[in-house]
């Protein structure tokens, strides 16, 4: 696998915004805890509730990690990383827990000619033209 040399893209986002759905009750009380300060705000609320959550099955996770063989974080592919693969005649099997960036100067015939496969669990950043050519092998 082309590995990037510590590059990282451009302003990448930290996070990715979600949306959920609780009920009444679970939503009063997760208000209720904001109010009597054990939490400075529902989203700090939902961000502790998440990484307990995640650090109470750290063990599975780690295994599975492992076992998929994914890059753990922050992955970046740029132009010339996808040009490095396509001139050493590589295809790329991307498997990432985290965020994933393909860089905007990539073409889409670039990422079809490189990307045999994308996995992500996390987010996936790359021109809306990217995403569709590989729309076909991401997973």
């Amino acid at each position: 696998m082309v590995r990037s040399k510590g590059a990282s893209p451009a302003k990448a986002a930290e996070s990715e915004k979600i949306t959920i759905n609780l009920g009444f009750v679970d939503l009063g009380h997760v208000d209720l805890l904001v109010q009597e300060g054990f939490y400075s705000n529902r989203t700090d609320f939902i961000r502790t509730a998440i990484r307990n959550q995640i650090d109470r099955h750290n063990d599975v996770v780690r295994q599975a990690v492992a076992r998929k063989s994914v890059d753990l974080g922050l992955r970046h592919y740029g132009r010339q990383d996808l040009e490095a693969a396509r001139d050493a005649g590589q295809m790329l099997e991307i498997r990432v827990l985290g965020l994933c960036s393909i860089a905007p100067d990539v073409t889409p015939e670039l990422a079809r000619a490189t990307i045999a496969s994308v996995s992500v669990l996390g987010a996936l950043h790359a021109s809306p033209d990217v995403k569709a050519a590989l729309a076909d092998r991401t997973t």
